[in-house]
């Protein structure tokens, strides 16, 4: 039972939005860049992303009682701040009991300075998980450079590192990561750079390391090639193809691992609906010559302005070291939820989700969670 509460309780509570969602990117037909500074998306948003935030995403509208009152991201001409903070009410079953509790999330907090027009400087502190991200970008037309501390690029970056294709099952129970590494702790100190060509194909390319002491690991080299192939006003496609070399270490031998886990992604946007799915494979993922499969599929529905429904498949399977009597991995779960604005910068989102491994064990979870934004 403890066990059980504490993966639900890890897996809700490293759930966050740092990340661009791609659904709002099918959505609009926009580029994660139109709303993000950061190239790739996510963490601190432009002024046409913070005032989407700000008028798009709400149901009602609360400042019509005082046209007079200023609402700005801005400190003084050339910087801009954020936050993301998210607490939450989870709900554990299991064959005994039922166990519920409140806890904080994540609490991320954003400052960008604009240098000149082509350059700009961000910074991240997550001042509940300790994490921090720092780095300078330099544009220059269709092409961009990064340097710094940041989170890559590499798939579907959905804001629930629950997913298998995120972070998954972040080393709760066993030292096995049930999930792919990319989850929000897994940051790489070195370098990015980016090409979009006609604001159709765009690639990124990163490489640096994930904050082992200098010289004692090699460093990660990160691929991602997008295509936008068709957006109108009513119909949006993406896809793309992803590649990661990671170093890790032998579940068994302790010994350093050159893993390799490639990939691809679909989505598609009509209307108020949109379509996700993504399929990674890794190979020498937990021991010499394992490999893995992970798979994620999301429908998510636009109810009426402010609500949205979402339905998500996740599952993973494979060689798992942690199980000596068959040695293979067959995780899954379904989460159903909502994604509620009611005012401005304010988000509700409860959740159930059906984890179906083995249906002899009860060990689903209910979530009511609270996000707040700027």
């Amino acid at each position: 039972m403890k066990a059980t509460l504490a993966i639900v309780v890890l897996i809700f509570a490293l759930s966050a939005s740092v990340f661009a969602l791609p659904r709002f990117s099918l959505r609009t037909g926009a580029l994660c860049s139109d709303c993000h500074v950061n190239p790739t998306g996510g963490a601190i948003r432009t002024e046409g992303g913070w005032t989407y935030g700000k008028n798009t995403l709400k149901m009602w509208n609360t400042y019509t009682s005082d046209e007079s009152f200023e609402m700005s991201p801005k400190i003084g001409k050339n910087i801009t701040f954020g936050f993301d903070y998210r607490t939450q009410m989870l709900v554990a079953f299991d064959s005994s009991s039922t166990r519920s509790d409140f806890h904080r999330m994540t609490g991320s907090v954003y400052f960008n300075v604009d240098l000149s027009p082509g350059i700009h400087t961000f910074a991240r502190y997550d001042f509940i998980q300790k994490i921090w991200e720092g780095y300078g970008i330099v544009n220059i037309g269709n092409l961009y450079v990064k340097a710094g501390s940041f989170a890559p690029d590499f798939g579907l970056r959905l804001d629930d590192h629950s997913a298998y294709t995120r972070g998954g099952d972040l080393n709760v129970i066993t030292n096995t990561q049930y999930g792919l590494p990319f989850g929000p702790k897994y940051i790489l100190t070195g370098a990015e750079a980016g090409y979009n060509f006609k604001d159709i194909v765009q690639l990124s390319v990163s490489t640096g390391g994930d904050g082992t002491p200098t010289f004692q690991n090699e460093p990660a080299y990160i691929t991602k090639l997008q295509v936008l192939p068709y957006t109108s006003d009513d119909f949006n496609l993406m896809t793309g193809v992803s590649f990661a070399s990671v170093k890790r270490l032998d579940n068994n031998t302790g010994d350093k691992l050159n893993s390799q886990i490639y990939g691809g992604y679909f989505g598609a946007g009509y209307h108020s609906l949109t379509l996700l799915a993504e399929y990674d494979q890794g190979k020498d993922y937990y021991i010499q010559g394992s490999t893995v499969k992970v798979f994620m599929a999301e429908a998510a529905l636009v109810l009426t302005k402010g609500l949205e429904g979402q339905v998500r498949y996740d599952s993973m399977t494979g060689d798992d070291p942690a199980a000596p009597a068959t040695h293979k991995l067959s995780l899954q779960h379904v989460i159903l939820g909502l994604n509620w604005t009611p005012v401005s910068f304010v988000e509700i989102i409860p959740q159930y989700r059906f984890h179906l491994e083995d249906p002899e064990i009860k060990n689903n979870a209910a979530v009511l969670q609270f996000h707040f934004f700027y």
